[in-house]
């Protein structure tokens, strides 16, 4: 079968997003790379197309531009997928304008700034054939699929307690400066959104408290942490959480944990056992059990589901790392584009993208009405 072929706004010269998307893209055979808009400006844009040897007519101003030479193309040349790279602000107008032209989109998260554009682009894929993914990179671990199994299989019982980390300190040498973080795009409302560390990192961990467990959270109470009077977005917060069937948990992220890297950590407990696994180490599931010494879980070997398998490229004991996760997450898309689509949760959809949205606007509005209890819509 011929490669998708695809095309990518954003992520030039200097994006570490970029390249993750790119290795994924090729990671297993399943994508071309064909062109896109790489840069604002249109001549780094082409310089950029140039080291990835693409054909310059297809290195386009802009996103119209794009939609409109593409389609004059013959279906069977034409751009079939476009990944959404550029900052938060621009994916709603851009993820907007090619579902209603008929391409398939991967888009980064946040979905969009408003949980009311993320309800607009729902509707509009329902209506379309379009497939859509939102890149919650994480759920493409082998051995956060195994996790997703083993707790769908019942083997740790039934879920009792949730707790999800995810602390970062990259904010703190700038947050301390006020020139700093008000050149910060992520700390600007007009670019980033209403939120800066839920929307940036505390999704990815509501969407993995839902993805692992398959329950969805019904309540949420949180408390952010702004630090200075003249910041307007939350760079700390924790945000407690109730599932269905008196199932509580609880979120935790950080911009400010000082000397952090990327230290996301997921624990699920059961009444027959519990399951840990930490991003900064993701070769490694821990299972717990009374009755047992504990047991780690390594991906690779035959012991393992059949979806962790799937996405693990490599024999036991090489390690496996970001660039796979998303590897599994751009394959998972392909799958769907190509109507051969295995595993459920194969790929974050936009469904996962609209809840993140619905996540994130409730848990500021909790923190802002006094730290009171809120509703997370359906």
């Amino acid at each position: 079968m011929a490669k998708i072929r695809l095309g990518i706004l954003g992520g030039g010269e200097d994006s570490l997003i970029g390249i993750l998307h790119r290795v994924a893209a090729n990671m297993f055979d399943q994508f071309e790379i064909i062109g896109g808009v790489f840069d604002i400006q249109h001549e780094k844009s082409l310089k950029f197309g140039e080291k990835l040897k693409l054909d310059p007519a297809r290195v386009y101003k802009d996103l119209d531009d794009l939609i409109a030479k593409e389609k004059s193309l013959p279906q069977v040349e034409r751009l079939q997928a476009v990944s959404v790279l550029t900052p938060n602000f621009l994916h709603f107008p851009m993820a907007k304008k090619l579902l209603e032209n008929g391409f398939n989109v991967i888009c980064e998260k946040p979905l969009t700034t408003t949980y009311e554009e993320a309800k607009i682009l729902n509707e509009i894929q329902q209506k379309s054939n379009s497939v859509f993914a939102v890149t919650y990179t994480y759920t493409g671990y082998p051995m956060i699929r195994q996790m997703k199994t083993m707790i769908e299989n019942g083997d740790i019982g039934k879920i009792q307690k949730v707790d999800i980390q995810y602390y970062q300190g990259w904010i703190n040498p700038l947050i301390h400066d006020k020139d700093k973080r008000s050149a910060t795009w992520r700390l600007d409302p007009e670019k980033s959104g209403i939120s800066c560390c839920i929307g940036d990192i505390g999704t990815h961990a509501f969407n993995m408290a839902e993805y692992v467990t398959g329950m969805k959270v019904e309540n949420i109470l949180a408390d952010l942490n702004y630090l200075y009077e003249d910041n307007p977005m939350d760079i700390d917060g924790t945000v407690l959480l109730r599932f269905g069937g008196n199932v509580k948990g609880v979120l935790r992220a950080s911009q400010i944990a000082t000397g952090e890297e990327n230290n996301f950590t997921v624990q699920v407990y059961g009444d027959k056992g519990g399951l840990k696994w930490q991003q900064e180490n993701p070769n490694n599931l821990v299972l717990l059990k009374e009755d047992r010494p504990l047991q780690v879980l390594k991906p690779g070997h035959g012991y393992l589901s059949e979806f962790s398998l799937e996405g693990t490229k490599l024999p036991p004991g090489h390690p496996e790392g970001i660039f796979d996760s998303m590897g599994n997450i751009y394959y998972g898309v392909a799958m769907a584009i190509n109507e051969n689509e295995k595993y459920k949760g194969a790929y974050p959809k936009l469904n996962d993208g609209l809840r993140g949205m619905n996540f994130i606007e409730k848990t500021v509005a909790s923190h802002k009405n006094g730290n009171v209890w809120i509703k997370i819509e359906d």
